[in-house]
């Protein structure tokens, strides 16, 4: 086993956070995300920040397409630029894999407006544009990222939250009265792939991170990525009908990152955690001896809401599970 982090800290100190991470981790490292900083350093901000040819700005509703960038949008991208400049630096030549996070065509969809006031989502079109946008910056990232980690293999998490909402046709319209119509699965299936044949062509392994209870599994593996991470404690309500679907995708080579550690500040036992996976995965009719080289340990989600020494020990827990 492996561990790893989803990826936001709290605090607001990316050098103190970029240390933490690189003397806790013993593999597998995450880029740090500091949402406390303002919007410009949050996931949509963040994953924005790596579009090529859209311009994005804040708007009072959240953030907005337009043709070109606002001060939002350069500020985002310098802060991404910046932070990885501290990485590097205290990286130091580090050989470890590093993991980048960005959010997914379908959560920017159903999160980022048109410039007439609608979501992403509501327009075929316009959906498609921010994905091939979103695969095109992310594959340029992954290449910055190989520059300055260049003996680093590099993973990309893409974060899908909001996908299971809008397979459901359960996402708000910008009115609030109506819902988006559901989007049918082989267009899902294709906007995903973009992303992920981008992440693989340039040379990265593609994760998808979906803390959801209703995590679209098959989706994800048929998309081509080659793990999933999940909050354990809300897959483990929902396995009962979804077990079937967990296994054939854990056969057909589907990795496993399990959230079995707590994300915020509450007391908890690592060996409890352990038993934990050990009795899910017995529920898809896997011992460890198929498991244990392909699962990876997290928090549930990110660590923003933890305190500082909470986020290190939590970190520090999911390693000690993963020897």
């Amino acid at each position: 086993m492996r561990a790893t982090g989803i990826g936001s800290l709290p605090g607001e100190d990316y050098a103190e956070s970029a240390a933490m991470v690189l003397g806790t981790l013993d593999d597998l490292v995450f880029v740090p995300e500091l949402p406390a900083r303002g919007v410009a350093a949050q996931m949509v901000g963040r994953s924005l920040a790596v579009l090529d040819g859209l311009g994005a700005d804040l708007q009072p509703a959240g953030w907005r397409l337009l043709d070109a960038s606002g001060v939002d949008h350069r500020r985002a991208r310098s802060l991404l630029a910046q932070d990885l400049d501290v990485l590097e630096e205290v990286a130091q030549d580090r050989e470890g894999t590093v993991k980048q996070q960005v959010a997914g065509p379908w959560t920017l969809a159903a999160t980022v407006e048109l410039q007439r006031g609608e979501k992403v989502l509501s327009d075929h079109g316009a959906r498609r544009d921010l994905a091939h946008a979103l695969a095109s910056g992310v594959g340029d990232h992954v290449a910055s990222l190989r520059r300055r980690f260049p003996r680093s293999p590099l993973v990309v998490q893409v974060d899908e939250p909001a996908l299971p909402a809008v397979l459901a046709a359960q996402v708000p319209t910008s009115s609030g009265f109506g819902r988006y119509r559901t989007v049918d699965l082989p267009e899902a299936d294709a906007l995903l792939r973009l992303v992920v044949d981008a992440v693989r062509d340039a040379g990265a392994t593609p994760v998808a991170h979906c803390c959801a209870p209703a995590v679209p599994v098959s989706l994800l593996r048929g998309a081509g990525f080659d793990a999933v991470a999940f909050d354990l404690g809300l897959v483990e309500a929902a396995t009962s009908g979804a077990a079937d679907a967990w296994a054939e995708a854990f056969e057909a080579g589907l990795d496993l990152w399990v959230g079995a550690l707590p994300s915020t500040d509450v007391a908890f036992d690592p060996a409890a955690a352990r038993r934990r996976i050990e009795d899910w995965t017995g529920r898809l009719g896997f011992g460890e001896d198929a498991w244990h080289d392909r699962v990876v340990v997290t928090p549930a989600c990110g660590l923003a809401g933890a305190s500082p020494a909470f986020a290190r020990r939590v970190l520090a827990e999911a390693v000690g599970l993963a020897r």
